[in-house]
Parts: structure tokens; sequence; C-alpha cells
């Protein structure tokens, strides 16, 4: 198998995949294959002047990695970390950073027929993280735009 045919292959297995996560109440979820790897929350060395929902860094197998809250990000109130938080560890143009969700749920196959834009209520408001809305049987999952949640500053 060439080189092509195997990274041809790995992006058909993980089309329509994602992994889903809670924020307090609320289900959300990114593609698979932005995912490197979930793990349980670490000791957090924090770095002065950064924005508040990155929390600063962690040193993963010998690199070191950014970590920001996701529900601080989206202006959430912050909770105490327990033992279902955890960090999945994503990667994005090369560059390697973990998110602090409250608990993640599972692997879903949505079908792109039920992956829809996400409503335009107001135009006014800039929310640039939910990239589609995602059904799933009766219920709804809104689809991260992982690109989006890391902005040029925080690079």
């Amino acid at each position: 198998m060439t080189e092509m045919s195997k990274a041809v292959k790995t992006e058909n297995t993980q089309k329509d995949k994602y992994l889903t996560f809670l924020l307090g109440e609320e289900t959300y979820a990114i593609e698979i294959k932005y995912v490197t790897e979930i793990i349980g929350i670490q000791p957090i060395t924090q770095v002065p002047e950064l924005p508040s929902y990155i929390k600063g860094i962690i040193n993963l197998r010998g690199r070191i990695i950014p970590v920001m809250d996701v529900r601080l990000r989206f202006k959430k109130p912050p909770v105490e970390y327990n033992d279902r938080t955890c960090i999945i560890v994503i990667d994005i143009d090369r560059m390697t950073i973990g998110l602090i969700v409250d608990n993640v749920s599972e692997v879903l196959t949505i079908s792109e027929e039920n992956v829809v834009p996400p409503p335009e209520i107001n135009k006014s408001v800039e929310n640039g993280y939910i990239k589609a809305i995602g059904k799933a049987g009766s219920d709804v999952r809104l689809i991260l735009d992982c690109e989006k949640l890391i902005n040029e500053d925080d690079m």
C-alpha cells in the first residue's frame, strides 16, 4: 500500500466521526481527525500574561503543550476539575493543544446529510466556534471549528 492510499484510507475511516464531550449540560463535538489522544487532568504550569482561558502548559511525555479551558473560552463559569475532567489533545496546522473539558462522552458517527450549518440568529454576534450542527437521532450536537478555537493571538 502506498503512503497516499494509506492516507486516503485513514481519512475515510475518520469521515463522519466526531468525539463528543460535555461542558455542563451541553454536548459538543469535534471532528475525530483532529484528536490525537484523551488524557486525564494533569498538573498545569501557569504562564504569565496569557488569556485567562489558556490555563498554562503541561509536559506530555516530553512535549510541552499549551492547555485551554474550553469552558472559559466560551465565557462559562469556571468549575473545579474532578476525576471526570479530561484533556483532549488535538493537532491543528502542525500545532498541538490540549482542550480541558468537563467530561468526554463518546465517538459518534454523524453522516454528512445530518450536518447542517448553524442558524444565523443574530448577524452582529460573531460566534465563530460553532462550525455546524450535527443531528444524532433526536439530539443535536454543536460541532466546533477547532481552527477558530485558537485565534492568531493565542498562537
